[in-house]
């Protein structure tokens, strides 16, 4: 026979004093008071220092390809890959970030020492652009673009974490303001990436890399300087002692269930009469974890709740989401990479003597999403919520899925707009004249920005409130960085199409779908590719999410 670990007793909770917040506290490190911390006061300095944060990452992202190919003499396709190696880079370490913050420093430490690399590595990249053409300048550029990358890998997953802290999930009022922080919270990000494609993509082409690079040095140390203003309004979560590994309690879960794997089928049977119903034909080898053989050294069992399995349980369904969401990060790379380099050979003087920059043709994903992000919280959740009766108005999940379906609507506009480039370069014969100007306006670009635009702040949003809040709370950071991950993976992907069809289509004498001749290559080619692979990815999205099951928030 066998024994069971059970979660222990439910224990009467006594009132909170003076309103105070359960497992926070102040910056005293005294019970954290509901009235004094918190709320929206917290939220919006670090609304703000996001604001600023984003604005320094878009400022060196979005024109990365056009300093690649310009002052580093890369060819496109090399630029591309590059570019998309980087983002992948920057969007897969807050994982690593979250794992810090979660098990070791807590966010509030973590997002501090993150600036202590982050501004070094801009300031080291502000000098590599100052340096004339010399054998130091490249590798002192990627030098400080790694650099800066792995401060944002600490600072990005925790100061949106710590965000969410700032709102108590179990008071009502505090848990819907939650919900709408999501959405304010991309607000703000893209009012910063909106201010960097005007502001410092134009001075970076127009007036200076080494200014333009300058400038976001300074916005990052804007942000620092906004983030600890409000030190003394936040709420800080207080870990218990034996939440300080969460990562350590999901591993003892899968070694208990591999000890225990050839355990008598009636002790399997008894663990599943512990277990929630909804639980007990999902992942059913770790139902063995709660078994604890008789026989075995004291020192050598391993006690597992019901509490931690559903919690590993929890984390397994995600996976599935997690990976058919990677088909919209895969379209998002291409906003930064191959949607500028299109921009950048079309007509794109909007008053006499005055052009836009082609990176700055960004702007108006930023300019859709900052001003539909009020239309969905305000308008339009209520009216679906009239009819779902639902607060958010539709679940998360259709939420996400309707980005994915609009992403994949973006990359075939964009593939029919490359079409008509392509045959108005043949019709003016400016086919073998890649610096030339394709007598077309950049308007025709608009559609694919405005709809990419929609679709993030549908599933770039929803991802953000779905991982966040579908991981247990002391590990909200990593639940972060699966969002950022997503992206990750997504650009990984990007990179790895680009290089093996360049290499692939640039046989036998032929272009490159991806020639550094604009005119001669076939970005068209590969949008149709990607938006075959998206409708796949949509279709399993669709069949796991209808089977998901929510964890309770």
């Amino acid at each position: 026979m066998a024994t069971f670990s059970h979660s222990g007793a439910n224990t009467l909770e006594t009132p909170l004093i003076d309103d105070t917040v359960k497992d926070a506290v102040d910056y005293e490190g005294h019970p954290a008071i509901r009235s004094k911390t918190g709320g929206w006061r917290s939220a919006a300095f670090i609304i703000g220092a996001e604001v600023f944060e984003r604005f320094v990452n878009y400022g060196i992202r979005a024109n990365l390809i056009n300093f690649l190919t310009g002052p580093l003499g890369q060819s496109t396709a090399a630029a591309a890959a590059n570019v998309n190696l980087w983002s992948a880079t920057a969007w897969l370490l807050p994982v690593f970030g979250a794992l810090v913050a979660d098990s070791f420093l807590g966010r509030y430490r973590t997002i501090i020492l993150s600036c202590l690399l982050y501004i070094p590595g801009l300031g080291l990249l502000t000098l590599s652009a100052l340096l004339p053409s010399s054998e130091f300048k490249s590798p002192l550029f990627f030098f400080s673009l790694y650099l800066l990358v792995i401060g944002q890998g600490g600072h990005k997953p925790c100061l949106q974490a710590f965000g969410a802290d700032q709102f108590d999930g179990q008071d009502p009022e505090e848990s819907k303001a939650k919900s709408s922080f999501f959405n304010w919270w991309y607000f703000g990000i893209c009012a910063g990436i909106l201010l960097a494609y005007i502001i410092v993509c134009y001075v970076q082409e127009d007036i200076s890399w080494g200014l333009g690079y300058g400038i976001v040095f300074v916005g990052m140390v804007i942000s620092l300087v906004v983030f600890l203003i409000g030190v003394r309004t936040y709420r800080y979560t207080n870990i218990k002692q034996d939440q300080k590994t969460p990562f350590a309690r999901i591993g003892r879960v899968f070694i208990a269930a591999f000890r225990n794997r050839r355990t008598a089928p009636e002790d399997d049977d008894q663990a599943l009469k512990i277990l929630p119903q909804q639980s007990h034909e999902q992942f059913k080898f770790l139902n063995k974890a709660l078994i604890v053989p008789v026989g075995v050294e004291q020192d050598e069992k391993i006690y597992c709740t019901v509490s931690e399995v559903e919690v590993v349980k929890s984390l397994l369904r995600l996976f599935p989401i997690w990976a058919t969401c990677v088909v919209f990060a895969i379209v998002f790379a291409q906003s930064s990479t191959f949607f500028t380099k299109q921009g950048a050979t079309m007509y794109r003087e909007i008053i006499p003597g005055f052009e836009i920059p082609a990176a700055s043709l960004q702007s108006f994903n930023s300019i859709t999403i900052v001003l539909f992000i009020p239309v969905y919280d305000r308008i339009l959740v209520p009216i679906a919520s009239s009819f779902t009766r639902k607060p958010s108005g539709i679940t998360i999940l259709q939420r996400i899925g309707t980005g994915i379906l609009l992403s994949i609507l973006t990359i075939v506009v964009a593939a029919m707009v490359e079409i008509k480039r392509l045959k108005t370069a043949q019709e003016y014969g400016l086919v073998d004249m890649p610096n030339a100007t394709v007598p077309m306006s950049m308007w025709w670009m608009v559609p694919q920005y405005i709809l990419l635009g929609i679709a993030d702040v549908f599933t770039m949003v929803g991802m953000q409130e779905f991982f966040s809040e579908q991981v247990p709370t002391e590990m909200r950071s990593m639940g972060v960085s699966l969002y950022l991950s997503v992206l990750g993976v997504g650009s990984l992907l990007s990179s790895f199409l680009i290089s093996a069809i360049d290499k692939i289509t640039s046989g036998f004498g032929q272009d490159s779908w991806f020639s550094t001749n604009l005119n001669r290559a076939h970005i068209d080619y590969f949008y149709w590719l990607l938006a075959g692979i998206c409708a796949v990815g949509f279709v399993a999205y669709l069949y796991f999410s209808r089977s998901y099951i929510y964890k309770k928030v």
